[in-house]
C-alpha cells in the first residue's frame, strides 16, 4: 500500500463517484477503477458499494477513511515541517556562552531577534567556562558558543570576533582606592596602583586569555602582581571581589554587576588590552538554525 492509492482512495471516498473523482484527481477512470480494486484486493475486504449513481462506503470503508485521512494529513505534516527544516525555520539549536559574553547587551538583544525571526526553533541555552564550551563544540554537543578570550583552539571550530570593549577595575565600594577621599572615585588607576592590590583572576591554569595579556603587560613594565585568587568563572570572580576578597579586571559590559558593594574604574594602561566577544562556530555545520544564527551575529556585529 503507497500513499497514492491512499488518496486516490480518499478522493473516491469525498466525491461518491469514480468518474469525478478521477477528474478531480486529473486521471483517467478506468487506471482509478483498478487502483481501488486493488486496495481492496491487498486490504482483503470491500471498501465500497457500487450503484448506478456511483459509489458508497461499506462500514470498512468508513473506518479505512478516518485511518486513511489521518495517515495522509500525518504526510502533510511531516512535509510541510521539513520544508521549514529546509528553511532554517525548524529544528534544534544548541547554543554555549560564557557569563561574561551574556552580560553583554548584544547576546540577550541578538537571541530575542532570532527568536522572533525562528519561533520555530527550540533553542537549548548552556553556561559554562570558555575551556568547557569549546571542548562541547569540539565534541558536537553544541552547535555555536559566545565567549570572550579563546582559551583554546582546537581543529575543526572556527573563531570570528564579533566585538571588542575596554576592560575595567573592579574593587569593593569600602577598598582605599574607592573611597570618596577628595579623589574621583571614577579617575583611572594605573597598572601599578592595580599590581599594590590583591588580584583576583579568572583562567584555565595555563591557558591563555585576557588575564594572560593582563599578566604579560604588567611583566612587559616591570610590574609583579599579587594574585590572591584563581577562579573558573567570571560571576564567581565578582562575587569575590564584592566580598573584599581583591581586586579584578573585568569586560565593561559587567561594570553594573553587584553595584551595591563593587565599584569600577577605568584602567590608565590598559590600552593593549581589551575584552573580545567571540562567535565560535563548527567547520563544515550543516545545522541551519546554527547558520541562520551566526548569519544573523555577523550582521547585527557589523552594525554596533
Amino acid at each position: 500500500m503507497d500513499l497514492r492509492a491512499l488518496r486516490y482512495f480518499a478522493a473516491v471516498a469525498e466525491t461518491g463517484h469514480m468518474t469525478r473523482a478521477a477528474e478531480q484527481l486529473g486521471i483517467q477512470q478506468p487506471p482509478l477503477s483498478l487502483q481501488i480494486k486493488a486496495l481492496e484486493r491487498e486490504l482483503g475486504i470491500a471498501l465500497f458499494k457500487r450503484h448506478p449513481r456511483g459509489m458508497a462506503l461499506t462500514d470498512a470503508g468508513r473506518r479505512f477513511q478516518t485511518e486513511a485521512l489521518r495517515m495522509l494529513q500525518d504526510m502533510d505534516a511531516m512535509k510541510q515541517r521539513m520544508v521549514r527544516v529546509a528553511r532554517g525555520q525548524d529544528g534544534e539549536l544548541a547554543i554555549g556562552f560564557t557569563s561574561s559574553a551574556a552580560a553583554h547587551r548584544f547576546m540577550p538583544d541578538a537571541l530575542r531577534a532570532f527568536r522572533q525571526s525562528h519561533p520555530g526553533v527550540a533553542l537549548k541555552l548552556r553556561e559554562n567556562n570558555a575551556a568547557e564550551l569549546t571542548e562541547a563544540l569540539a565534541a558536537g554537543r553544541l552547535h555555536c558558543g559566545l565567549l570572550r578570550m579563546p582559551v583554546a583552539r582546537p581543529e575543526g571550530l572556527r573563531f570570528e570576533t564579533l566585538l571588542r570593549e575596554p576592560v575595567l577595575v573592579a574593587m569593593p565600594r569600602d577598598h582605599r582606592l574607592a573611597n570618596d577621599d577628595g579623589n574621583d572615585p571614577r579617575a583611572p588607576l594605573s597598572l601599578a596602583q592595580l599590581c599594590e592590590e590583591g588580584l583576583i583572576l579568572v583562567r584555565r591554569p595555563g591557558a591563555p586569555g585576557l588575564y594572560a595579556d593582563l599578566l604579560a603587560l604588567c611583566q612587559a613594565q616591570g610590574l609583579q602582581p599579587r594574585v590572591v585568587a584563581e577562579v573558573d568563572r567570571m560571576m564567581t570572580n565578582l562575587n569575590l571581589v564584592a566580598a573584599g576578597v581583591g581586586l579584578s579586571v573585568v569586560p565593561a559590559s559587567m561594570g553594573g554587576v553587584h553595584p551595591h558593594a563593587i565599584r569600577y574604574a577605568a584602567l590608565a594602561d590598559s590600552a593593549p588590552l581589551d575584552a573580545p566577544l567571540t562567535l565560535v562556530s563548527r567547520e563544515g555545520e550543516d545545522n541551519l538554525p546554527a547558520l541562520h544564527f551566526a548569519t544573523l551575529l555577523r550582521e547585527r556585529a557589523a552594525a554596533e
